[in-house]
This record gives structure tokens, C-alpha cells and sequence, in this order.
């Protein structure tokens, strides 16, 4: 297991992060994902911590807050050491049905973060994440109250999830001009099959020195192996009971196509392909890997010892890279001169 720097910071997490939205659920969508309870969930825990996973993430809506409860009484039955563990979770969702029980008000993240570190069971979060854009909320607002909560010792670092480009960069903007803790991640869905933040998102992070965590790696099951072109999902899969995220199917058949003779000349799983993928990307700071029971996690953590070759690494991508979008090709077209230019200038 590798470990890389969050963003700017010096905080050093594993390049895979254990996902936690597997635990607690009952009834509805969350359900549907999973339904671990304490026991099945510690086991996830003390197996991923024992192949070297130093980095959990949760969230206050993940069914209902009864994840972030699991995951904490774990951390405490397991007797981790606070300082051997970084955990992240997230505020936005709704919590409740007054109608300032969710988004990215003061209010919502100054009660949210009080009943996070409760059920957590935890004096500090690590990383405290917006979950999503609040479009009823001013992004001074949102980051006033971040930079609150970090000097008071609630969260050590801050971090974003699911905004636009536009979106992180007027945050950090606003930080920078007022003296106030800055998002440091991304948490973002990215895979293979969808590369959509290879647009805007990827240079915007590479840019202004944001980590990258990413959540869906294998699209929602659907790069595990177990589907194809001819292999469609059966009835009870999650991919039946829960089709998200969205994903475009023809090229992700593709992208099957390309992995599963890597897989087999390997003798790994389509799905250690697909992460390993991920992994190799630069911007990629820690892949979220979830799961239902132990052999699929152990299988997601062998990704870690995955090396793909420039060979396998260029059939992949040959397979699923974005189709051109302006203003991305005529940026490619103007900016070829002077890009051999830097070319030169760095032999």
C-alpha cells in the first residue's frame, strides 16, 4: 500500500480508502447498496486496516447516520489508535424535515458536524466534506463556517464534493482573499468508463494543488467483471435495483473488452484492472473501494499491487478516451506550437 500527501497538506493517506456506504441500511435506497451491521461492517474494517488502509470515509446521510455510527463503535471495538487512522465524512443532505436540516448553511454544517462526531465517537474529524453544491447558499458562507470548525479543533482539513470547476475555484478564491482554511480534496466519481472530469476538473485540481478522491471507481459495479456486452445484470443486482451512477453503456462494454484480456494474461480480476487504471493516474490521490463482503474487498485491495504497462495502460485508454468537446480541441489545436516549445525547453 502506497501512501500519497492530501492536496497542499502533509497529511499522508493510502491510495485506497475503505467506503462505508455498504453499512447500516434497512429499508429503501440505502438498502439496496447494502445492509451491514456491526459485525459484518467490523470485519471490513479490521481487513482493510490490517492490508495497510489508513483512510476511511462516511457520511452523515449514509442510511440515515447509522454508517458513521457502525464505523465509529468499529474504530472503538477494534481499539485503533486515533492518530493510526484518518477519517473523512461529509455534510449537505438532509438530516431531518425541517427545512434547515440540509445544504451548505452555517447552521446545517455547525449541527452537522456536532452530531457527526458523536455518533463517530471521535474528538476531530480529519477531513469534513461538503457533499454536494447548495445553490441557496452563498460559498462565502459555506467556507466562513469550514474555516470555523478548523479553529476550533472540530476537523483538521476541509474538502468538497461533487461541485463544478467553477465552483471549487471561487471557493478557494474567497478563501485566499480572506485568510481562511481552503478545501484541500475533491471527492469526485471517476472511472475508466466515465472520464467526463478529464475536461475541466483534472487541470483545475493539477492547477490550484487539490487532492483527488474517487468514489464509484468500478461505476457502480459495472467494470467488476461480472457484466459485459453479453453479461447483462441479474435480477437482484444492484445494477437492477439501483442503476447509478449513469453511465454509458456501449462504452463501458468497451472498456470490458479492452480489460479482460489484461485480467486473464494477468490472472487478476477485471475489477483489479479498472482500479489499477485509476491508480495510475496522476491526479488520483485515493480510490474509495466499498464492499459487501470480504472477498470483494480483498479482491479491491490486490489493485494496490497491480503495475500496468504503457502497452496496457494504452489499449485502455484507446478504448475509452472522451470524444473531443470545445473548447478542449481547438485548445489542443492552438496550443501545439508552444507546448513543443516547453518540449525543448525542458530536454
Amino acid at each position: 500500500m502506497r501512501y500519497t500527501p492530501l492536496g497542499r497538506t502533509g497529511l499522508f493517506v493510502s491510495e485506497l480508502c475503505l467506503g462505508t456506504m455498504t453499512f447500516g441500511g434497512s429499508d429503501g435506497m440505502w438498502g439496496q447498496i447494502g445492509k451491514l451491521q456491526q459485525a459484518e461492517a467490523e470485519r471490513l474494517v479490521g481487513q482493510a486496516l490490517d492490508a495497510g488502509v489508513n483512510f476511511i470515509d462516511t457520511a452523515d446521510v449514509y442510511a440515515g447516520g447509522v454508517s458513521e455510527q457502525i464505523t465509529g463503535q468499529a474504530l472503538r471495538n477494534l481499539k485503533v489508535p486515533r492518530e493510526q487512522v484518518v477519517v473523512a465524512t461529509k455534510v449537505f443532505g438532509e438530516t431531518g424535515p425541517s427545512p434547515n436540516m440540509r445544504g451548505a448553511t452555517r447552521s446545517h454544517i455547525l449541527d452537522g458536524v456536532k452530531a457527526s462526531l458523536r455518533r463517530l465517537q471521535l474528538d476531530h474529524i480529519d477531513l469534513y466534506q461538503i457533499h454536494g453544491f447548495d445553490p441557496a447558499t452563498p460559498i462565502e458562507e459555506t467556507v466562513r463556517a469550514l474555516d470555523q470548525l478548523v479553529r476550533h479543533g472540530h476537523v483538521r482539513y476541509v474538502g468538497v464534493s461533487n461541485w463544478a470547476a467553477w465552483q471549487i475555484v471561487k471557493a478557494l478564491g474567497i478563501a485566499e482573499r480572506l485568510g481562511l482554511a481552503r478545501f484541500e480534496s475533491l471527492q469526485a466519481y471517476y472511472t475508466v468508463a466515465g472520464r467526463d472530469l478529464e475536461r475541466e476538473i483534472v487541470p483545475m485540481l493539477r492547477s490550484e494543488g487539490l487532492g483527488l478522491m474517487v468514489w464509484s471507481p468500478l461505476a457502480g459495479g459495472l467494470l467488476s467483471g461480472k457484466y459485459g456486452r453479453e453479461q447483462q445484470a441479474e435480477a437482484g443486482s444492484r445494477r437492477v435495483a439501483f442503476d447509478f451512477p449513469p453511465v454509458n453503456k456501449d462504452r463501458a462494454w468497451n472498456v470490458v473488452d479492452a480489460m479482460r484480456p489484461i485480467a486473464q494474461a494477468r490472472g487478476v480480476s477485471v475489477a483489479q484492472v479498472a482500479l489499477a487504471w485509476l491508480l495510475h493516474q496522476p491526479q488520483v490521490t485515493s480510490v474509495i473501494v466499498g464492499a459487501k463482503r470480504p472477498e470483494q474487498l480483498a479482491d479491491n485491495l490486490k489493485a494496490a499491487d497491480v503495475r500496468l504497462s504503457a502497452e496496457e495502460l494504452a489499449s485502455i485508454d484507446a478504448a475509452s478516451h472522451l470524444p473531443p468537446e470545445y473548447p478542449g480541441w481547438m485548445h489542443e489545436r492552438q496550443g501545439e506550437t508552444r507546448r513543443k516549445q516547453l518540449q525543448q525547453a525542458q530536454r
